[in-house]
C-alpha cells in the first residue's frame, strides 16, 4: 500500500482565522439591533403549531432537540442548571452573565496477577497492582454580548493509572495522563463562543458551561476560537462519552483510532466552524498538533503540523418517539511521523540494530482516518451506541493511543425503572486491530506510542466494562465497575486480566 503524503502548504489557514473572526466582530456588532424574544413566547416555523410550556416538537410527536453544539459531552452537560444531574451549588449562572461551577473524579482501579511469560518496557505489569487517579476541574464563562461568551476551565490531575497508562490499547482510565505533567494547575479552556442566528425562533436551553444562553436559535452558525478539547464537539456520544458518570475505558469514551488534536494534558488550539439545524449539523475545526510523538507541547507551524476535523450529524426517528443519532468523522492529521514499513525494513536488513520508528520520520506526511458514530434511545429507559473507527496504519500512533481500527458498542440504563432517576447501568465491549506493517514492528520488538512487549504474538485485543453509578446525595455519586481484557497491546500470550475499580465524583 502506498502512503498519504502532503500536497499544497496550507497557506489558506490564515484566510481561515481572519475569516472566522471578522464574522465574529460582524455578528457582535449586529446583535444590539437585534430584537430579544420572550423564551415564554417564542416563534415557532409555521408548519409548526405553537406548543405552550413544552418544547418544540417532531413529526412524530417526540420532543424536538438540537443535536450537536451545545450538545456536548455529558461531563459538560453535567454541570447544566437544570439539575439534570443535581450538584451540591444550583446556581451556577450569576445575575445572568457569569458562570461557575466544578467537578472532582477520583478512580481507583487494581487487578491480580495474570499470565504474561514475557514483558517489554511498554507492557501492562504481569504482577498484582493498584493505582488511583484524580481529576479536578473548575468551570468559568461570562456573557460578553447577547450571543457571544468567553468561557474558561482549569484543571489539575493527581496520582497515576495501573502500569502507568502502558500496554493496554483501549486503557481501562481515561483520566489518565504522563506522570510528569500531573500535580500542576493548568489553564485547560481558554475560547470564545459566538453564535449567529439564522432564524428567529428559539429552543429553550438550561445553561451550560460552554453556552450561557436560555435559549438558542433553531438554526443557527457558531464560531468558536482558542483553547479547548476536541472530544467535547467530535465523536459525541450520549451513551460512551462521559468518564465520570459512565464508562471509564478511553476507547468506549472514544472512538479509540481517533487521534484526536491534543498536548499532553488532551487539549489544543483550534478554530471551530459549526451549522446547526434541527435535524442536520455540520462541523469543522482546525488544531494544533506536537510536533512529534509523545511531545507536550503544540507546534505552531500551521504550514506542516496541523490537523483538520469535519464531523457531519443526521437526526431521524426510525423508532416512533425515540432519536436516532448519526455521526460521521474524518479527520486529517499533517505532521511529522514515523513509516512502519520503512522502520520494519530497515531492521530486518541491518540497516538498524533495533527496529526504531523514530528514525523513519519524514516532515509533511499525512494520516487521514474516520469514525461513524450512532446512538438510540430506545423504549424504558434504555440507550444503545456503536462506533466503528478506523486510521491509517502505515503511519506511527502518535497521540491517544495505539490502534488502527476499532468497533465498540454498548447500552446503558436509568434507575428511573427502580425509582433511583440518577442512578445508571451501563454496559459495552470494544474491539481493535492493528495494520499489517505496525503489528510487524512491534513483533520485531519495537516500541510504539503505549504498546511494546519485547515481541508479540498477535490477536484483535476486546476489552468490555460494566458500571453502576449510584447518587448518593445533592451532587455527590459512587460507581463500581469491572473490565475484562483479552490479549492485552493485541499479544495473545498475556492476559487475560481482570480490572475492577471504584469512582467518586462530586459535582459543584
Amino acid at each position: 500500500m502506498g502512503g498519504f503524503h502532503r500536497g499544497q502548504r496550507s497557506s489558506r489557514l490564515t484566510t481561515i482565522w481572519f475569516a472566522i473572526v471578522l464574522l465574529a466582530l460582524g455578528a457582535s456588532a449586529q446583535q444590539d439591533s437585534t430584537p430579544a424574544i420572550c423564551k415564554d413566547h417564542a416563534q415557532f416555523l409555521p408548519e409548526e403549531p405553537f406548543q405552550p410550556n413544552h418544547p418544540p416538537l417532531a413529526p412524530n410527536g417526540a420532543p424536538e432537540i438540537s443535536v450537536a453544539v451545545p450538545q456536548l459531552r455529558q461531563t459538560i452537560e453535567d454541570q447544566s442548571d437544570d439539575q439534570g444531574n443535581p450538584a451540591f451549588f444550583h446556581h451556577h449562572l450569576i445575575a445572568g452573565r457569569f458562570w461557575l461551577s466544578g467537578q472532582s473524579n477520583l478512580i481507583f482501579q487494581a487487578h491480580t496477577p495474570f499470565h504474561s511469560p514475557y514483558s517489554g518496557p511498554n507492557s501492562f505489569q504481569g504482577h498484582g497492582e493498584s493505582a488511583t487517579s484524580s481529576t479536578n476541574t473548575l468551570f468559568a464563562g461570562a456573557r460578553l454580548l447577547r450571543l457571544s461568551e468567553l468561557i474558561a476551565s482549569a484543571d489539575m490531575e493527581n496520582g497515576r493509572g495501573l502500569s502507568d497508562a502502558l500496554g493496554i490499547a483501549a486503557y481501562v482510565n481515561a483520566d489518565v495522563v504522563d506522570p510528569d505533567i500531573t500535580h500542576v494547575v493548568y489553564l485547560s479552556r481558554f475560547f470564545f463562543h459566538q453564535t449567529i442566528p439564522l432564524t428567529a425562533d428559539r429552543i429553550d436551553e438550561e445553561p451550560i458551561p460552554f453556552y450561557l444562553q436560555s435559549s438558542m436559535p433553531r438554526q443557527r452558525v457558531e464560531l468558536i476560537f482558542g483553547k479547548l478539547g476536541l472530544p467535547d464537539y467530535f465523536d459525541v456520544n450520549g451513551v460512551g462519552s462521559d468518564t465520570y458518570l459512565q464508562f471509564t475505558n478511553l476507547a468506549i469514551g472514544n472512538a479509540g483510532t481517533y487521534e484526536y488534536a491534543q498536548d499532553g494534558h488532551g487539549y489544543t488550539l483550534a478554530a471551530m466552524l459549526n451549522y446547526q439545524g434541527p435535524r442536520f449539523g455540520l462541523r469543522f475545526a482546525e488544531a494544533l498538533l506536537p510536533k512529534f510523538a509523545n511531545s507536550n507541547e503544540l507546534d505552531y507551524d500551521l504550514r506542516n503540523t496541523r490537523q483538520e476535523n469535519i464531523e457531519a450529524d443526521l437526526a431521524v426517528y426510525p423508532i416512533p418517539g425515540h432519536i436516532t443519532q448519526i455521526r460521521t468523522l474524518v479527520f486529517i492529521s499533517h505532521v511529522e511521523l514515523g513509516n512502519y514499513r520503512e522502520a520494519d525494513n530497515a531492521y530486518l536488513s541491518g540497516t538498524d540494530s533495533t527496529p526504531d520508528i523514530a528514525l523513519h520520520r519524514h516532515p509533511g506526511s499525512v494520516k487521514p482516518g474516520f469514525d461513524i458514530n450512532l446512538q438510540q434511545d430506545l423504549p424504558s429507559g434504555f440507550r444503545a451506541y456503536f462506533r466503528y473507527g478506523w486510521n491509517h496504519g502505515l503511519y506511527e500512533s502518535f497521540v491517544f493511543t495505539e490502534m488502527n481500527d476499532t468497533v465498540s458498542f454498548g447500552l446503558d440504563l436509568s434507575g428511573e425503572a427502580w425509582h433511583r432517576k440518577y442512578d445508571r447501568v451501563g454496559s459495552a465491549f470494544v474491539n481493535s486491530g492493528l495494520a499489517y506493517y505496525h503489528r510487524e514492528y512491534l513483533a520485531l520488538g519495537g516500541i510504539g506510542l503505549v504498546l511494546g512487549d519485547g515481541k508479540l504474538n498477535y490477536g484483535r485485543e476486546s476489552a468490555s466494562e460494566t458500571y453502576y453509578t449510584a447518587h448518593l446525595f445533592a451532587g455527590l455519586y459512587v460507581a463500581a465497575q469491572i473490565s475484562f481484557i483479552n490479549n492485552p497491546g493485541f499479544n495473545r500470550d498475556r492476559g487475560p486480566i481482570i480490572v475492577p475499580g471504584l469512582r467518586a465524583h462530586i459535582d459543584f
